[in-house]
C-alpha cells in the first residue's frame, strides 16, 4: 500500500499544491462527537425493549467505543499454529503488566468463536503506548495482518457464517458480499477438512506404491483420527463445494476479490449483479438413464447468506455518524430492497436448504418485518420455516425477536398498526407493520451493545422447505389489470338504447374501462418494476410510462437479467437437487470492445487448445487495463478460456513437475481472449468450471474466479521449464508433485538461513553452507521446486508442516517469498527481527558492477512473486503504532460506510 495522499515525498498537502510554500495550518482540537439524538433514542425506547436498568446499560454501551477485535483467518491447521504463538508468546507477556496497582486486561478469545480463533481487546489506548510488551504484540500483529494470516473483524459480523451449518460439497452464494469478510469465513467452512482428507488419499497412494509415508510414524498417528471424521472423498479429498460471491457494485467487488485471495480457494466465484434481480446460472446438460438428455438445468443453492444494506444503526458505536445522521426514513427506505433480495434468496435455495438473513441495525422495519414480509410472499410458514438456534453457539448472549413493534414514519409520529395509516400512508406499506398472520418472530436473534461489549445485530435462520412461487409485491403497489375493450363494447351494448350520444357512450366506457395512471410510474426503479407480478393481458397505461419505461430498458439493456419464480417442479431422476427452468433467463449480449481484441483472428475450428465453450461472442463484464469503461457499456473482464487437457504448455508441466494423474487436469484457464497461455495459468474447481463454460456469453457478469497456479519465468538455460509455481496456487497442487522437484527440510536453523539470506549461492563450494539440503539443491534440475518443511520432535524441529516455493537458479537459490512474509515468519517462528541480507546484490559490488548470471532474474523474481492479498488496504502508514493498526478501517466499517444510506 502506498502513502496516503499519493504525493511524493514533502507533497503539497498544505501548501495548495504548486507555488510558494505557505504556513502549515494549525491543527484544531478534537471534538468529541455528539452522541444523541431525541428521535433515534425515542423510537428505541418506545419499542419496550428493555426495563429501565437495562435501557440505561443499553444507551450507555452504545455510547461507548467499540472494542478491537480481529480473527485468525485461513484453514484450521493454518491458523490454530499462529494463534498459539499469540497465547503462549504475547499474552503472558502483557498480563506481566501492572498499572496503578492493578494487572492489565490482556486481549481475550471470544467464548463462543470455534477454536478461540477470534481475539477482542479492550485497553485503554494511553496503556498500549505506555509499555513495551505491546510494542512486541504490536510487531506480531502487523506482520501477520500484512501475510494474510490475521484480519480485523467486528464480533457481531463473525455470527452469520457460523448459523450457516456449511458442510462439505455445499453450493453456497453471498448475495450481498463485500468487503468480504464473511465471505472469507465461509471459504474456509466449504474447504474444511480438505487438508486431512488430502493427506490421508497420499498416504495410501504412498502406501499402495510401497514407498515411505512420514519420517515419524508417531506424526502420522496424530492425524488418523482426525481424517475419520471427515466426508466428501468424491474428489481425491479436494472439496467439490463452491462459494458465489456477489455484490452490484464494480468497485466494491474487487475489494471483495483482494479480502478473500489469500484464501487461495479454487472453489471461490465472484460475480457483479443486482441482489434482487440476482440471475439464474445454467448448468451443463446431462443425459438421464434413458439416454433422454435433461436440458434447462440450473444451478440450486445448499445455502445463502444475504446480509444486506441497512440503515446500520447497529454500528453506532465506530461510526459516530449514525448519531447525526439517523432519520426514521432510512429504514423505510431500506424496507422494499431489503425484501426482495430476501425473496430472491429464496427462489434460489434449493428445498430443505438455509437462508441467512442479517443486518447491522437494531429497527424492527429492516429485520422482523422483512422477514415476515418475505415469508408472507413465498407462500407462508409452510413453506418457509424460522429456524430456532438459541441451543447454537450457547456462549453468544441474545435476545429473542420482536412479535409486536411500532412504526416511525419520516415526519416522526409512531403508529402501531396499519389500520392507523392505511387512509394516508405516505411511504408505509403494510408489511412495514407486525403481521395480521402469527409468525414465531421469536426465533430470530437480536445482538444488543450491551450484552457482550459488541456492536448491534439481527440474524435470522431460514429453512426452506418446499419449492416456492413468491407473490406480488404489496396490492397498492401493483398496477391492476384494466378491462379489455371487447369486453367493454359488450358490456355498452347490451345497455339500454337511449345513449345515442357518442359523448354518452364514451362516458359508459369511462365507467366500466376508467382509464387508470399509474402515479408512481416515473418513480419505480428497474428493480421494482422487476419485482412486480403485471397480468399478461394489460397494455402500456400511457404514452408517458412506455416513453420512460423504453428509457429505462435502453439504459439498463446491458445490466438487468430477466429473473422468474421459481416452481417445483419433478426432477428428472438423478437431478433432484437442481431445478429445471423454463423459460432459461435471457442474457445480454455484449460484444468486445477491446481494442487489443479486435484484430485478432478467428479461432479455427480444429484448435484443440482451448476447451470450446460457445460460439456466441464473447462476454464483456469487466474493466480495462485501466480501468476505464467504454461509453454506455459495461466494464470489460478478460473472459476465462479453458485449455485443453493435451495443450503442449500443459504437458510441459505435467512432465517437469511429474504430475500426479490423479490430479485434474481439465481445470486448467487463462484469462484473455486468445485462449492461450500467456503469462499465467489458472486453477479452478470442476463446478466453477462448469458454470464458467456453461454460462459463456449469457450476459452473466463473472468478475474473478481460480487461484494462479503457474507464471512464467525467464530462464537461463535451454530444457528448463519456464513455468513455475505460483504461491497462492501451491497448497493446492504440492501434495501432488513428484519428488523429482521436491526439496525436504526438518531443521529450524536451516530455514531460517534460507529466510535471512536471499540468493544464497550454490555453485563452487556454497551448496555446502546450506546445511542439510545442500547437496538436493546442487544436483537437482534447474527451475521450480518445492521446500516441503516437515514436522519433528525436538528444538531444532517444527511443531507444524508448510510448503513454500524454491527456484533453483544457475548459481544460487531463492526462497519465493516477498520480504514481508520473509519477515512475518522471522517473527512467528524465531521470535527475531533481522535485516534481510540480498546476497546477489552482495557479489554484484564485489565484482565492481559486473552483474551476477543470474541476479537480475532473481530480484525479478522476488518482486513477481508478491501475493495479490499480501498486504492489507487498511494498513496505517509506516504500521509502528499498535492503536493505529487496531484503529484503522476495517472490512466491516467499510462495509456499514458505503451500505448506509441516507
Amino acid at each position: 500500500m502506498g502513502r496516503r495522499g499519493g504525493g511524493k515525498r514533502g507533497g503539497d498537502r498544505w501548501r495548495g499544491g504548486k507555488g510558494p510554500r505557505t504556513q502549515r495550518p494549525q491543527r484544531s482540537d478534537y471534538e468529541e462527537p455528539i452522541k444523541s439524538n431525541d428521535r433515534f433514542e425515542d423510537y428505541y425506547n418506545q419499542l419496550g425493549l428493555f426495563d429501565h436498568v437495562e435501557k440505561e446499560n443499553f444507551w450507555a454501551a452504545l455510547r461507548r467505543e467499540l472494542p478491537n477485535s480481529f480473527r485468525f483467518t485461513g484453514s484450521k491447521g493454518h491458523a490454530v499454529p499462529v494463534q498459539k504463538i499469540l497465547k503462549d508468546r504475547y499474552i503472558p507477556e502483557i498480563e506481566s503488566i501492572e498499572y496503578n496497582g492493578s494487572t492489565v486486561e490482556a486481549p481475550t478469545p471470544i467464548a463462543w468463536f470455534p477454536h478461540q480463533l477470534a481475539w477482542q481487546m479492550t485497553t485503554p489506548k494511553h496503556v498500549v503506548r505506555k509499555f513495551a510488551p505491546f510494542k512486541s504484540f504490536q510487531q506480531f500483529l502487523v506482520s501477520e495482518t500484512c501475510a494474510g494470516n490475521i484480519s480485523r473483524q467486528e464480533i457481531v459480523s463473525m455470527i452469520p457464517p457460523l448459523l450457516m451449518d456449511i458442510k462439505p460439497g455445499m453450493v453456497v452464494l453471498d448475495l450481498c458480499a463485500a468487503p468480504g469478510s464473511k465471505t472469507a469465513q465461509l471459504i474456509e467452512m466449504v474447504h474444511g477438512g480438505e487438508e486431512a482428507r488430502i493427506r490421508k488419499v497420499i498416504r495410501d497412494i504412498k502406501q499402495n506404491d510401497g514407498r515411505g509415508v512420514s519420517p515419524n510414524g508417531e506424526v502420522v498417528n496424530e492425524e488418523i483420527e482426525e481424517e475419520k471424521e471427515q466426508d466428501d472423498w468424491s474428489d481425491q479429498g479436494r472439496s467439490t463445494g463452491l462459494v458465489i460471491a456477489n455484490d452490484v457494485d464494480y468497485k466494491r467487488a474487487h475489494m471483495l476479490i483482494h479480502q478473500t485471495k489469500r484464501l487461495n480457494s479454487p472453489n471461490l466465484l465472484v460475480t457483479n449483479h443486482d441482489a434482487t434481480m440476482y440471475p439464474s446460472i445454467k448448468l451443463p446438460s446431462e443425459n438421464r438413464s434413458d439416454q433422454k438428455s435433461v436440458q434447462n438445468k440450473y444451478l440450486k443453492f445448499d445455502r445463502v447468506l444475504a446480509d444486506v444494506p441497512c440503515s446500520g444503526d447497529g454500528t453506532a458505536r465506530k461510526n459516530a455518524n449514525v448519531w447525526k445522521d439517523w432519520l426514521p426514513g432510512n429504514a423505510i427506505g431500506l424496507f422494499p430492497t431489503q425484501v426482495r433480495i430476501l425473496v430472491r434468496a429464496l427462489q434460489m435455495t434449493k428445498a430443505g436448504g438455509r437462508i441467512i438473513y442479517s443486518t447491522c441495525s437494531m429497527n424492527p422495519v429492516e429485520d422482523e418485518a422483512v422477514v415476515a414480509a418475505a415469508i408472507e410472499r413465498c407462500g407462508g410458514p409452510a413453506k418457509v420455516h424460522i429456524v430456532d438456534c438459541k441451543d447454537q453457539l450457547p456462549s453468544l448472549m441474545r435476545k429473542p425477536g420482536l412479535n409486536t413493534w411500532n412504526v416511525m414514519e419520516k415526519l416522526g409520529s409512531i403508529h402501531e398498526s396499519w389500520t392507523q395509516v392505511q387512509d394516508d400512508p405516505g411511504k408505509l406499506v403494510e408489511g412495514m407493520f407486525p403481521p395480521k398472520e402469527p409468525l414465531p418472530l421469536d426465533r430470530c436473534m437480536r445482538v444488543y451493545p450491551h450484552l457482550q461489549d459488541t456492536g448491534g445485530f439481527f440474524i435470522a435462520v431460514l429453512e426452506k422447505k418446499l419449492e416456492i412461487r413468491a407473490k406480488p409485491e404489496a396490492e397498492s403497489q401493483r398496477i391492476e389489470p384494466k378491462t379489455s375493450i371487447i369486453s367493454a363494447v359488450d358490456k355498452i351494448s347490451a345497455r339500454p338504447a337511449n345513449d345515442s350520444l357518442l359523448a354518452t357512450k364514451v362516458d359508459a366506457l369511462d365507467g366500466i374501462a376508467p382509464p387508470q395512471i399509474n402515479e408512481n410510474a416515473e418513480s419505480l426503479t428497474t428493480a421494482a418494476r422487476q419485482n412486480q407480478e403485471i397480468a399478461p393481458n394489460e397494455e402500456p397505461i400511457s404514452p408517458r410510462k412506455h416513453q420512460l419505461d423504453d428509457q429505462a430498458d435502453s439504459y439498463m439493456s446491458t445490466k438487468r437479467m430477466k429473473v422468474r419464480d421459481e416452481v417445483d417442479e419433478a426432477a428428472p431422476r438423478g437431478g433432484e437437487d437442481r431445478e429445471i427452468h423454463w423459460p432459461p433467463p435471457p442474457g445480454a449480449q455484449l460484444d468486445i470492445s477491446r481494442p487489443e481484441a479486435a484484430n485478432l483472428p478467428e479461432p479455427e475450428s480444429n484448435d484443440k487448445t482451448v476447451i470450446p465453450a460457445s460460439n456466441q461472442p464473447l462476454q464483456q463484464t469487466g474493466i480495462d487495463y485501466k480501468g476505464k469503461r467504454n461509453a454506455g457499456q459495461q466494464p470489460f473482464e478478460e473472459p476465462f478460456k479453458y485449455l485443453a487437457t493435451d495443450h503442449p504448455e500443459l504437458q510441459t508441466i505435467y512432465d517437469f513437475y511429474k504430475l500426479s494423474p490423479r490430479f485434474p487436469r481439465d481445470r486448467f484457464m487463462v484469462r484473455n481472449a486468445t485462449g492461450n497461455p500467456v503469462k499465467s495459468i489458472y486453477y479452478t474447481s470442476a463446478l466453477a468450471r462448469d458454470i464458467l463454460i456453461t454460462n459463456e456469453a449469457t450476459g452473466l457478469k463473472f468478475v474473478h474466479c481460480g487461484v494462479k497456479m503457474f507464471v512464467k519465468q525467464d530462464v537461463q538455460k535451454e530444457n528448463t521449464c519456464r513455468w513455475r509455481i505460483q504461491t497462492d496456487g501451491l497448497p493446492v497442487i504440492e501434495a501432488w508433485v513428484g519428488e523429482e522437484r521436491v526439496v525436504r527440510l526438518r531443521k529450524k536453523s536451516t530455514l531460517r538461513g534460507l529466510l535471512v539470506e536471499m540468493f544464497p549461492k550454490v555453485t563452487g563450494d556454497g551448496w555446502k553452507e546450506l546445511g542439510e539440503i545442500g547437496e538436493r539443491v546442487r544436483d537437482i534440475d534447474l527451475g521450480c521446486c518445492i521446500l516441503k518443511i516437515e514436522k519433528g520432535i525436538g528444538d531444532d524441529a517444527f511443531s507444524e508442516r508448510f510448503v513454500l516455493p524454491l527456484w533453483r537458479s544457475l548459481h544460487s537459490l531463492n526462497l519465493m517469498l516477498p520480504k514481508e512474509d520473509r519477515k512475518a515468519m522471522l517473527l512467528r517462528l524465531y521470535n527475531e527481527i533481522v535485516p534481510l541480507q540480498d546476497s546477489s546484490k552482495t557479489r554484484r559490488e564485489s565484482r565492481k558492477g559486473i552483474p551476477d548470471g543470474d541476479a537480475p532474474n532473481a530480484s525479478s523474481d522476488v518482486e513477481g512473486q508478491m501475493p495479490d492479498g499480501a498486504r492489507m488496504d487498511n494498513a496505517p502508514d509506516g504500521g509502528n503504532d499498535l492503536q493505529a493498526i487496531l484503529d484503522a478501517t476495517s472490512d466491516e466499517e467499510v462495509e456499514a460506510d458505503v451500505k448506509q444510506v441516507d
